[in-house]
């Protein structure tokens, strides 16, 4: 039988760093957030159901969603948010599945679904995952991060991370957790994924 992990965590937290971790481990990773946006580039198979729900305007001249015009309608109608999900959300759901039945058919025994808003879609992911994983640090070294990672602002970042689940909502939800705070080595991060997988039997 195969282990299904949900693996998430927020912004700076080094989910993506870990996710390779397992990788390395053996895991099949699945990227939800690669997917979704996949969908919305040109191309992608949520395009032609946005245009009908939002309009041609939503697309933008490269024949991809046009983010910067969703977040403007997102902010003044906080319903769109939620149109766009049931349109994303199916497809996204369809192929992360697809991609699971195929890692299993290649006899893969753990299964990582990399999903950065998972506890906001805890409903969804509980029932399809086995175990949830959290990689934890405190909120100051997420900002540190991506303020040197992305060039943002302080402002900018704090605001990301309140429109996120806080930290206390993940850690509630973890059935494990990797700590990947300031201090913590790519080294000693690497043995605590070695830990959970142990610990996981696979």
């Amino acid at each position: 039988m195969a282990l299904r992990i949900g693996l998430t965590g927020g912004i700076g937290s080094g989910k993506s760093t870990v996710a390779a971790m397992l990788v390395e481990q053996g895991a099949a990773l699945i990227d939800a957030d690669a997917i979704s946006r996949a969908c919305t580039a040109a191309g992608g198979a949520a395009l032609p159901a946005v245009a009908r729900e939002f309009g041609p305007q939503l697309i933008a001249a490269d024949g991809a969603l046009d983010r910067a015009a969703m977040r403007e309608l997102v902010f003044r109608d906080p319903g769109a948010r939620q149109r766009l999900e049931a349109i994303v959300h199916p497809l996204v759901g369809a192929e992360t599945e697809r991609q699971a039945r195929q890692a299993l058919a290649q006899g893969r025994r753990l299964l990582v679904f990399d999903v950065p808003l998972l506890v906001e879609s805890i409903e969804r992911w509980r029932q399809r995952v086995d175990r949830i994983v959290v990689v934890d640090c405190e909120p100051e070294t997420q900002i540190a991060r991506v303020m040197a990672r992305n060039q943002l602002p302080r402002a900018q970042v704090e605001q990301i991370l309140a429109a996120q689940a806080s930290r206390a909502q993940r850690l509630a939800v973890a059935d494990a957790v990797i700590f990947n705070g300031a201090d913590v080595t790519l080294q000693a991060l690497r043995a605590q994924v070695r830990q959970l997988v142990d610990a996981f039997g696979i």
